[in-house]
């Protein structure tokens, strides 16, 4: 089977470099490349894309999670196998609960990336280890790990929001961010916004910098 394949990302030479080495792969074609999250979204939607990879991060337009959310909301969409240098909780919990068919890192060696495509393309579920592991924790210790929306409020937390400009932002009540702050500090063991960001930082829940 012909395994038909859309790259997704705003780096050329990243993507050149994708091309290089899926072309090596006798049953893969890559039919379309997308430098914009936006661009993707219209590709797969015009159909004759099988798989499509998907980065997480396009500037300062779409983010690949949304991409990946309208593409898999379709009937009989493409699968989305998004390919990222980040492996936070925030972002893989965004990019699957979106419908990504798999999570892979952009530091995989050739063969594991062409065995997730074919994997994604087959109708099953494709994790970097690494991922799988984070996500394994989360199932065994629920009780430890933050939710989605908590990661998002964290984020915005470290982004510097107040929990007014929070409450806009998730539109949610200040009561709801005040009560999503306290659930964050007792799950990492804190007593403050900056102990927060630095714990979970640490651990991996979201990204460093910006």
């Amino acid at each position: 089977m012909t395994v038909r394949l859309l790259l997704a990302d705003d780096h050329p030479v990243v993507r050149a470099g994708l091309r290089a080495v899926l072309d090596a792969e006798a049953d893969f074609v890559i039919v379309a490349e997308a430098a914009t999250a936006e661009r993707a979204v219209e590709l797969a939607g015009a159909g004759g894309v099988d798989v499509v990879l998907m980065d997480l991060q396009f500037g300062s337009g779409m983010h690949g999670s949304d991409a990946t959310a309208a593409i898999t909301s379709v009937p009989g969409a493409p699968r989305v196998l998004v390919l990222t240098t980040y492996d936070t909780d925030a972002d893989i919990l965004a990019a699957v609960e979106a419908g990504a068919a798999g999570y892979l890192l952009k530091d995989a060696p050739p063969e594991e990336l062409a065995a997730a495509v074919r994997t994604a393309a087959s109708g099953r579920s494709a994790l970097a280890p690494a991922v799988a592991d984070r996500l394994m924790h989360r199932m065994r210790a629920p009780g430890e790990a933050l939710s989605r929306r908590e990661l998002e409020v964290l984020r915005l937390v470290k982004d510097g929001l107040s929990n007014q400009q929070i409450s806009k932002e998730l539109f949610l009540s200040q009561a709801t961010v005040k009560s999503h702050l306290v659930h964050i500090y007792a799950k990492l063991g804190v007593d403050s916004r900056t102990s927060a960001v630095a714990a979970a930082t640490a651990r991996g829940l979201i990204r460093r910098g910006t």
